[in-house]
């Protein structure tokens, strides 16, 4: 009795062990979230104690006293930076073995740094602008995935390294900022840097290093040595942007470098958007007893500007150029045309968010006292309070269609054409802000440049913002509470405040408008989290069934035809000259392949998809796609992950003559030798022959203890044989096999789909079948053979290849005990196949990993399917 008591409790800790890990899984993107949100309050609160002794109008002076040849040098090394920040991905290409025109891959990572500065989250991160160009330029999918690991996993070694170093030389001027003993903060950055180079030393030469379970790809010593030294000039480039906007003689340059790439890495870890308010934390305090705090805050305040907003700037203003020189007829080059159409939908987007900030932070700060004055004169006070108080909930309209341009949506840009008017106007009478209306002025400039991208009709309203657009109206707030905090530091609170309308009263102004915009962003988290989902999957009506049979016939893919399953429902493009067929399962809607249609129709009909899964509340996820159709799915926001390689014979070249072919001749030769002969059962009599084929399925699925399968394969129905040819194989005239022949009216492409085997049919007799039917196909003058998919198969084993090939390869390698993936593999290779990628593609995070166990289950037909064979 006395030791079940320690059982007992033991067993009730871990179900709530259990418990704690199935609710931090279940909401983890909610918990990071409310993370970010937290950890940006805490070093609001940091930032709000630093500059305890600091007045706005302090601040508003040293801004104003920062010399221009200042502003010119920072601008200067803000280039020099980003020229710097090009050859990141230059490496990332050699090391992929891949080569692009400078200019296309120098356009790219100037994009992508300059959304990842300025935003810094997930939907607008430089991920997104590197999938979306590097896609359109004919990168595969896991070459984008090892460029976006390269850069991140380079710039982080960097930086660690380069901190380090920075200590040894001068930690003695960095330690009184830290309250750590010079000789500790050398030793620290002495060990690190010893590990970095034992790591690097024995993966030389690309070897791989083991430290317990986790293995590392690391480069070649060459290009280490080539990313290093890039690294290094892209730090000393942007710490040099703030330190000649710091007064001088605040610190020396080495220890400055020291200081700026710690703060740079803890706002890189902190996760959150552009480090906003860590990395200024950092910098007041280690700085702060050297210098005026308000000269420190007003070079930051100038080191966002320059190093953050400048560069998203010019990047819209080179692709609003391209825009306009290929509306003019200019010749442009073809490449950077393509790419700078992808780009620039998720540029806008970004200035929409630095807008949107700057139209709310100006509604909590005080107006020159020169422009009050000549407003007074010229407007009535009602006017100016209700400019005041609209321009900042405009502000939050502005954060919400900032997500449906990053889409491309028309009604965004209707939206944003109207807002960016109103604002520019409002900027005006509120507070005469000339800089904020020109930037406004800028925006509605680039949107109505490049009109021609936003063509995708949908409902602005029906289009939920996710919990990292959240989180980016959470922070809005949070730092417009805390600049509002120190503005008006020295004004007691009152309930009276709320009431005071004067000209005067700025205080009040300020809390008013931030009152509108928490409440606003609170109705709309509350709204995206709780809205209920619009419909759901419908199964496709006998009209539909016919259409896209017409359809399936005038194209190439003979996998199309298990839409003759009839267990997938159909969405058709608005011209009726596509169709995708999907099912679902969970949270999932499940898209079968490509679309099936033309390849124009293919953009829109993708997006339509969707949308229409977004409204239902699940995620789109699209399986078993080929390369032909990445771009538009990556024009969609969706990443694509390699599932296995598609297997396809080239039938001219298929006869079973020569030295490569012997192994399968000898296979047929031993199958006719034991009597297996071959024919196949044109569609109408097929009836005539299925009490055969059901004996052969029933003794199959015994045989196998399996079920039916569904959705990627089809299942044994009358019905659904009925509709294309069986090929049969006999053996003393009694039915041991048979499989369905799939084709199109085009004869580019054959293939079979249900094919079942008596347990007693001669060994050998499914080598016999496939080389009979393509010997038949062939005749018949179709063109190539599709032999499926081997699934995991072509995984990359490079270096940093990303976790998603690893894993594959691993279950390739060792799952043999649950699928048959090599021998599969190797029964396709039997007949000289070209191999072709086939993907899986859907959004970021966990998504992929739920939508393929979705998959799955949806083909198994359950959990109960999936475990048996």
């Amino acid at each position: 009795m006395t030791s079940s008591l320690p059982e007992r409790a033991t067993d009730d800790e871990q179900q709530a062990e259990g418990g704690w890990f199935s609710f931090l899984r279940r909401n983890r993107r909610y918990l990071s979230a409310a993370g970010t949100l937290f950890v940006i309050a805490l070093f609001g609160f940091a930032i709000f104690h630093l500059t305890s002794e600091v007045q706005y109008d302090e601040v508003v002076q040293a801004l104003a006293d920062t010399s221009w040849i200042s502003v010119a040098a920072a601008v200067f090394f803000t280039a020099l930076s980003f020229l710097a920040l090009t050859f990141y991905d230059v490496s990332a290409l050699d090391y992929v073995k891949r080569k692009l025109p400078y200019a296309d891959v120098a356009l790219t990572a100037a994009s992508a740094y300059a959304v990842g500065n300025t935003a810094g989250f997930g939907a607008l991160s430089g991920g997104a602008i590197r999938y979306r160009s590097y896609s359109r330029l004919g990168i595969e999918p896991e070459n984008i995935a090892r460029i976006i690991a390269f850069v991140t996993l380079a710039f982080g070694l960097g930086l660690l390294a380069v901190t380090c170093l920075s200590l040894l030389a001068v930690g003695e001027y960095v330690a009184p900022m830290t309250g750590m003993d010079p000789l500790v903060l050398r030793v620290i950055a002495a060990v690190i840097l010893g590990g970095l180079f034992t790591v690097f030393f024995l993966a030389r030469d690309g070897r791989e290093v083991s430290i317990g379970r986790l293995t590392l790809r690391l480069p070649d010593s060459r290009t280490v040595s080539r990313q290093f030294l890039v690294t290094a000039l892209d730090l000393a480039a942007s710490a040099t942007v703030l330190y000649v906007l710091l007064p001088a003689g605040t610190i020396g340059w080495p220890a400055f470098l020291a200081v700026y790439s710690l703060a740079v890495g803890v706002g890189v870890l902190s996760h959150v958007p552009a480090g906003l308010g860590v990395f200024e934390t950092i910098i007041i305090a280690t700085l702060g007893h050297n210098a005026d705090v308000d000269t420190i805050l007003g070079a930051l305040v100038l080191y966002r500007v320059i190093y953050h907003v400048l560069p998203l700037v010019i990047a819209i203003a080179v692709v609003i150029g391209i825009e306009l020189r290929q509306l003019s007829g200019h010749p442009v080059a073809s490449s950077v045309r393509r790419i700078g159409g992808r780009m620039t939908p998720l540029l806008l987007a970004t200035l929409g968010i630095v807008l949107a900030i700057m139209l709310v932070l100006s509604s909590v700060t005080p107006t020159p006292d020169e422009n009050l004055a000549f407003l007074e004169g010229l407007l009535p006070l009602p006017i100016v309070e209700g400019a005041h108080f609209l321009a900042s909930l405009l502000g939050l309209a502005l954060v919400v269609v900032s997500r449906g341009l990053a889409l491309r949506l028309d009604g965004a840009w209707w939206a944003s054409i109207v807002i960016g008017i109103a604002a520019l106007l409002l900027s005006l009478i509120k507070a005469i802000a000339v800089v904020e209306a020109g930037m406004l002025a800028f925006f509605l400039v680039g949107l109505i440049v490049s009109r021609r991208l936003f063509v995708r009709p949908a409902s602005l309203f029906g289009q939920a913002l996710t919990v990292p657009w959240l989180t980016a109206l959470g922070v809005i707030c949070l730092g417009a509470l805390v600049v509002l905090l120190f503005v008006y530091r020295d004004v007691e609170y009152s309930h009276e405040l709320w009431w005071q309308f004067e000209f005067s009263a700025e205080a009040p102004r300020g809390l008013r408008a931030l009152l509108g915009v928490t409440i606003g962003a609170s109705m709309l988290a509350i709204w995206s989290l709780m809205r209920p989902a619009t419909g759901a999957a419908e199964p496709a009506s006998d009209d539909a069934m016919e259409r896209a049979l017409s359809i399936v016939e005038a194209q190439d893919m003979s996998d199309a035809n298990l839409v003759r399953m009839g267990d997938k429902s159909l969405l058709f493009s608005a011209d009726g000259r596509a169709f995708i067929m999907y099912g679902q399962r969970a949270r999932s809607w499940i898209a079968l392949f490509d679309p099936v249609g033309p390849i124009d129709a293919w953009p829109e009909l993708i997006w339509h998809f969707i949308e229409k899964a977004r409204a239902a509340g699940c995620r789109a996820v699209f399986y078993q796609v080929s390369p032909l159709g990445l771009a538009y799915y990556a024009d969609a926001g969706l990443r694509a992950f390699r599932l296995g390689e598609l297997a396809r014979v080239d039938l001219a070249r298929f006869e079973l003559k020569g030295g490569k072919w012997a192994n399968l001749r000898q296979q047929v030769s031993r199958a006719q030798r034991d009597g297996l002969e071959f024919r196949v059962v044109a569609p109408e009599n097929v009836p005539d022959v299925m009490p055969d084929l059901t004996a052969v399925s029933d003794a199959w699925l015994a045989h196998h203890n399996a079920k039916e399968k569904g959705f990627s394969l089809g299942a044994f129905d009358p019905e659904y044989l009925r509709e294309q040819p069986v090929a049969i194989l006999t053996c003393g005239g009694r039915t041991v096999a048979f499989a369905n022949i799939l084709v199109t009216a085009t004869k580019e492409e054959g293939t079979v789909d249900l094919m079942r085997f008596s347990p007693d049919a001669p060994k050998g007799a499914m080598d016999f079948l496939f080389a009979q039917v393509m010997e038949y196909l062939k005749a018949e003058g179709y063109r190539t053979f599709n032999l499926g998919m081997a699934p995991l198969s072509g995984m990359s084993t490079r270096q940093i290849a990303p976790v998603w090939d690893r894993a594959g390869r691993t279950f390739f390698e060792h799952g043999e005990r649950f699928y048959n993936f090599k021998g599969l593999r190797a029964f396709k290779s039997k007949f000289h196949p070209q191999w072709q990628p086939r993907y899986l593609v859907a959004s970021g995070g966990i998504n992929p990993i739920l939508a393929l166990m979705d998959a799955t289950f949806l083909i198994g037909g359950g959990l109960k399917g999936v475990v048996k064979k």
